[in-house]
């Protein structure tokens, strides 16, 4: 008997560790990571039909529709390292496409990771980004073992200007306003589970394994 499909769904603010979770946990499940923002970014590299839709915007200064974003989904969801199951990473962000969602897969499991704002703003004001390859350090947690440099590359690192302290209170706060109805939509289906994501990577790997039993 084979393994049961796992379709899980993690959601949580700017800086609650989705991405580190999902990616260690899609490695142990053999199952797909599937990141929004991976998932725009290979379609564009890759110049396809919908990549090139995506990059239009993108050249200029524009969102990516959700419409297109699902599209970009839908055509990742059919390929064959998702076939037994996906961690979708930080999407659904509101209730639209929440429902748009289903209408593509059952969700076996949504995991919240709740954090306290201060905790975020911490965490966040820590991050730096790498401009080619796109991996994410945390200055306190995570840090590049070359001080300032990308691991992989050797690029210099940078601060987005969305993780300065007065910015990340403003997306955090538009975050939480956007999400309450998300929030309170996966709890009446009964397949949403609440983690504390304070504490270090493997105490939170913990409560998710114990969440998604």
């Amino acid at each position: 008997m084979g393994r049961p499909m796992l379709r899980i769904v993690f959601l949580g603010p700017p800086g609650a560790g989705k991405g580190t979770q999902a990616a260690e946990l899609a490695r142990d499940f053999r199952i797909a990571h599937l990141s929004t923002g991976d998932m725009l970014r290979s379609a564009v590299s890759e110049r396809t039909p919908l990549g090139q839709e995506a990059d239009a915007y993108m050249r200029a200064g524009k969102l990516v529709p959700d419409d297109l974003v699902l599209r970009i989904l839908q055509a990742r969801l059919g390929a064959p390292d998702a076939r037994d199951g996906f961690i979708l990473d930080g999407y659904p962000r509101n209730l639209a496409q929440a429902k748009e969602l289903e209408r593509l897969t059952p969700i076996d499991r949504v995991v919240w990771f709740d954090l306290p704002e201060d905790v975020l703003v911490e965490r966040l004001s820590q991050r730096r980004v790498c401009p080619l390859c796109h991996t994410v350090y945390n200055l306190a947690t995570h840090p590049p073992k070359v001080e300032g440099h990308c691991d992989k590359d050797g690029a210099e690192l940078i601060q987005r200007s969305d993780d300065q302290p007065a910015a990340i209170t403003t997306r955090l706060r538009v975050y939480a306003q956007l999400t309450e109805p998300l929030l309170a939509y996966y709890r009446q289906k009964g397949n949403f589970r609440s983690v504390d994501a304070t504490g270090t990577p493997a105490e939170v790997a913990k409560r998710i394994r114990a969440a998604l039993a």
